[in-house]
């Protein structure tokens, strides 16, 4: 349910990371309490994305909410499919449904993402909260 490749924010944003280029999208837990994705507002080329906060914003039947950048940078490549397709993060969260391709400025943010393990105890422990 959550690859290992992949690390996590605690806003719940994964990031493929592939030298200074980090893919960014939500993860399954984000895309199931969200239900049905209706809307993305997809993030421009050449646009900051600063580590924590939010990158984009993105609709479901039940809420609009922000999509947060584990990292900084500049976004480099979006996801274009989305504008016409949203409900691809509802079918594919972790490949066809990426959002965004952050050019990373700090490698070092990096080590601040959980790995899939301490993702998937953040989130029970999240839901306990609730």
């Amino acid at each position: 349910m959550y690859p290992e490749d992949l690390k996590y924010h605690k806003e719940h944003a994964w990031a493929r990371v592939s030298g200074k280029k980090v893919t960014v999208g939500i993860s399954f837990y984000a895309q199931e309490s969200l239900g049905d994705i209706v809307y993305i507002d997809v993030p421009e080329i050449d646009s900051t994305a600063e580590a924590g906060s939010e990158m984009t914003q993105i609709e479901s039947t039940k809420a609009t909410s922000s999509v947060v950048s584990p990292v900084s940078g500049t976004i480099v490549e979006v996801n274009e499919e989305l504008g016409d397709s949203p409900e691809i993060i509802n079918e594919d969260p972790y490949d066809k449904g990426w959002i965004a391709v952050v050019e990373v400025e700090d490698e070092s943010e990096l080590t601040n993402l959980m790995d899939a393990g301490d993702y998937e105890k953040y989130i029970e422990e999240e839901v306990k909260l609730k």
